[in-house]
């Protein structure tokens, strides 16, 4: 009887030490060839074109959109990673841009139109 509670109990932890675990990416998706298609002077509609709908507009200021991106590993949290843009508009169109990119030098040439 004893026997078998033991082999129980190793089974059960080898079963609870495999446990599959998804990886979880959640909100925006960006790449630098994305954020290197930014201009200043670029209207709202152009830049949802280029880097799709905002996780986030501010409630308060129609005029900052903020993109986010975080990733859970479910191997190992060394994998874990969130980044993050936020856009500000001024007269409805773009006026800056920081986050964790680099923006390109094109950037700051204000969009002909």
């Amino acid at each position: 009887m004893l026997s078998r509670a033991i082999v129980l109990c190793l089974a059960l932890s080898l079963v609870s030490s495999c446990i599959y675990r998804i990886d979880v990416p959640q909100g925006n998706y960006l790449e630098q060839k994305e954020i290197d298609k930014l201009q200043v002077g670029m209207s709202k509609e152009q830049v949802k074109f280029v880097l799709g709908n905002p996780v986030i507009v501010d409630s308060f200021n129609k005029n900052t959109w903020y993109y986010v991106y975080d990733f859970l590993s479910g191997k190992d949290e060394k994998f874990n990673k969130q980044k993050k843009l936020t856009i500000t508009f001024v007269n409805e169109k773009l006026a800056t841009a920081e986050g964790d990119f680099e923006l390109p030098e094109s950037f700051y040439v204000p969009i002909d139109g």
